[in-house]
């Protein structure tokens, strides 16, 4: 059986309300992905006629009514103005890191021959796009989880950046010996008890994480950022978590402790510059 786009649109939209928070922006973002066609295509063709007994759309429509993300249907996620590629090994990237890339960006020099290491590299969009805009930056991205690393090694290879970014499997700085400069961190930070939304289950649980507090493996990189004497560390946290960050600084010395916010206003994470003597 056939249907017009717009009644398939429709269709779609009725069977994720309740689901998902804008049913009709769900449906029209299935289908686009789906057709592989763009926005101005999909309002100027409602009229084009639709197999709606696909297989690969009738799958795509129940999983995402089941709240699996659309990210990991279509295996692409965009973020920073790119197109990445994505699925189960790894956490999809939201809007709010793209702050944590413009803070390293604001005080590392492009022409600066630096060694920066990510910890848990994720997508690997991190690196990618901090190479892409320090181009004599060295690289080294670090995750625990194998499933992480083969998404990231896709994405960096398609960049063309695997001869600058270097993965590595361990956990935190353990297998890392060379002296890092810039150290930049996305981690875990979601207590264990906190409640979370349907969509987050399908998502990795060890980059969601971060202990029975939530700020356990922050704390951690802090102790790494002054046992290793790191000058720069530039870190991603929860919305809640800035006075647990200074409380736990008030024991080391600090040059500058810089805290930025999201798209929303809320605390969402620091760059810290290290005193080491």
């Amino acid at each position: 059986m056939s249907k017009r786009l717009k009644e398939l649109h429709e269709e779609i939209a009725q069977i994720l309300k309740g689901v998902v928070e804008s049913p009709r922006r769900e449906a029209e973002l299935l289908l686009m992905a789906y057709l592989q066609k763009d926005q101005l295509f999909f309002i100027t063709h409602q009229e084009d006629v639709i197999d709606d007994n696909d297989p690969k759309l009738c799958e795509w429509i129940e999983m995402r009514r089941r709240n699996v993300p659309l990210e990991y249907l279509t295996n692409r996620v965009s973020f920073y103005s790119r197109e990445f590629y994505i699925d189960e090994g790894a956490l999809i990237p939201r809007p709010e890191t793209e702050h944590l890339i413009d803070e390293v960006l604001a005080r590392v020099s492009a022409d600066k021959a630096v060694t920066v290491v990510e910890v848990g590299v994720g997508s690997g969009i991190i690196s990618i796009l901090l190479a892409l805009h320090l181009p004599a930056a060295r690289f080294i991205a670090v995750d625990i989880s194998p499933k992480a690393l083969a998404v990231a090694r896709r994405n960096i290879e398609s960049f063309g950046l695997l001869n600058r970014i270097e993965l590595r499997e361990g956990d935190l700085l353990s297998c890392i010996e060379e002296k890092i400069d810039v150290l930049v961190s996305n981690p875990p930070y979601i207590a264990h008890n906190a409640p979370l939304e349907t969509n987050l289950s399908y998502e990795p649980q060890n980059a969601l994480f971060g202990g029975e507090i939530g700020d356990e493996i922050i704390c951690r990189l802090l102790d790494a950022v002054y046992e290793r004497r790191i000058p720069l560390f530039a870190c991603e946290m929860g919305y809640d978590q800035r006075l647990k960050v200074q409380e736990y600084l008030k024991s080391f010395a600090v040059q500058s402790l810089d805290f930025y916010t999201d798209y929303a206003s809320f605390d969402r994470g620091f760059v810290l510059k290290a005193l080491h003597e």
